[in-house]
């Protein structure tokens, strides 16, 4: 009688398993805190769609003389003024510096919230506790210490008096 593990593969032929007092090799805690996920799309992967899809548009707007015309006349480019592009950077041109403005101002704001929020996916409460042990810092809602209903006063007194405790003083 032969056993096999999950993956399938023979352990013996004595009807013995393998000792499990051994350590599985590549096992540690990194599978304990970061258990495997189910394989999704990769960012590249959605780039590439983006990418792709930009360049469809362009070339059919390039390509196409009614979709050209009317991508000119709305942004501009025809019946102008003293020159060719007078109408674009009157009009929808003049707009491109506050569209980067914006934008500059979203990815600094979104850049800032990443930074100080709680390390658990999904949280964006602001994390202002760390995790001893780890690198992470932790909301109130999520840090396992830190009492989600509010401290009392008993509690600030003995977490105080075991941190002195702890530090011999």
């Amino acid at each position: 009688m032969t056993t096999t593990d999950d993956a399938g593969s023979s352990a013996g032929t004595t009807g013995q398993q393998a000792p499990t007092g051994s350590p599985t090799p590549g096992a540690g805690p990194t599978e304990e805190y970061f258990p495997p996920q189910e394989p999704r799309i990769g960012a590249s992967t959605l780039w590439l769609l983006l990418a792709g899809f930009l360049v469809a548009v362009f070339l059919v707007a390039v390509l196409v003389g009614a979709v050209r015309h009317w991508v000119a006349l709305h942004t501009g480019i025809v019946h102008g003024g003293p020159d060719e592009f007078y109408n674009f950077w009157s009009g929808f041109g003049s707009d491109l510096g506050e569209v980067t403005l914006i934008s500059a101002v979203g990815i600094g704001v979104y850049t800032g919230v990443r930074k100080v929020n709680c390390h658990t996916k999904g949280c964006w409460r602001i994390g202002r506790h760390s995790l001893e042990g780890t690198p992470y810092i932790l909301c109130r809602h999520h840090h396992p210490s830190v009492p989600s209903t509010g401290a009392t006063h008993e509690h600030i007194l003995e977490q105080h008096r075991r941190y002195k405790e702890s530090h011999g003083n």
